[in-house]
């Protein structure tokens, strides 16, 4: 740290590019009420132990979603992300699994909840044999969709997400 004057500070840092890259200059105007400023150059490659983490979707993997993290930030960046998505993934007729993995290990998970129907609301009283076989009969139509359902995702769900707020 140099002091240039009464009123302004150098600060000499090394930060990895993608840390700068995503929103560091944001972050510091808004901080510094527009008065900082910063530069940077290529400080070279440094050695690191980096981590693929991998999104999935009902178990399908989303490539677009795939991100590089240090191993140090993985679970919390897993688990952000998928906070994220199920924020701003719209709810579908089945229920979706949204999960953050490394390689085949799952690190994090939420659950988007499906729209679901009241087939009780039409019967009164009554045996309960009957609405337990209504109950049955709309779960199995919600498997069967999960099945063969693909999830809908706007591409403004996409850009939500990789902001980092």
């Amino acid at each position: 740290m140099v002091y240039i004057d009464d009123h302004r500070v150098m600060m000499h840092y090394l930060f990895p590019l993608n840390e700068i890259v995503v929103d560091f200059y944001d972050e510091l105007k808004s901080m510094s009420s527009g008065y900082a400023s910063f530069d940077y150059e290529d400080a070279g490659y440094k050695p690191a132990e980096l981590i693929k983490i991998d999104f999935l979707l009902n178990g399908k993997p989303v490539e677009e979603l795939t991100s590089i993290v240090h191993k140090d930030r993985a679970y919390h960046t897993g688990k952000a992300m998928c906070v994220r998505l199920k924020e701003s993934i719209p709810r579908q007729m089945f229920e979706i699994a949204v999960q953050a993995a490394i390689g085949s290990k799952i690190i994090a998970r939420e659950t988007i909840k499906a729209y679901r129907k009241n087939v009780l609301a039409k019967c009164y009283g009554g045996d309960i044999t009957r609405k337990m076989k209504l109950l049955k009969k709309q779960a199995e139509g919600k498997k069967k969709m999960r099945r063969i359902g693909n999830i809908d995702v706007p591409k403004d769900a996409f850009i939500n997400v990789l902001k980092r707020k």
